[in-house]
């Protein structure tokens, strides 16, 4: 699948790390370091502008070692970027730990996966087909 890309950074564009990732990493794209305090939120700017076809959202999600080491997420996990939105991309970290973080220009602070999807048209019924769960919510299947 082809998708056109307009990069203003001068940072490599996404790519897979390896042969079997769903995701590519993505960098920050700023001018000065940003010192992310615990509990704190910033949108970091990538200078990507991408144009995805109908049918494809990208979804923009944390990367595991920047959540497992040093307790930084995505706060809307995941972001959608939408096939006809032609903004540059931002990405919305959350510091969860209770030390600052520092990010700089280039470090790799999300991972995007291109996915399809599909638009429903609602059918409106009176009652739904019965299921062994039923309505049981969180937590009813188990541990």
């Amino acid at each position: 699948m082809k998708v056109q890309i307009v990069n203003k950074s001068k940072h490599t564009l996404p790519c897979y790390e390896t042969l079997a990732s769903a995701g590519m990493d993505i960098r920050a794209h700023i001018e000065q370091p940003i010192i992310l305090k615990p509990l704190e939120r910033v949108v970091v700017k990538t200078g990507l502008f991408i144009a995805l076809p109908v049918g494809y959202e990208a979804q923009v999600r944390p990367r595991s070692g920047l959540a497992a080491k040093f307790g930084i997420g995505v706060l809307n996990s995941p972001g959608t970027i939408d096939a006809d939105y032609r903004g540059e991309i931002g990405v919305i970290l959350v510091n969860l730990s209770k030390d600052d973080f520092t990010i700089n220009d280039g470090d790799r602070i999300a991972q995007m996966v291109v996915a399809k999807h599909e638009r429903v048209e609602w059918l409106k019924v009176e009652v739904l087909d019965e299921t062994s769960r039923g309505s049981g919510g969180f937590g009813s299947t188990g541990k």
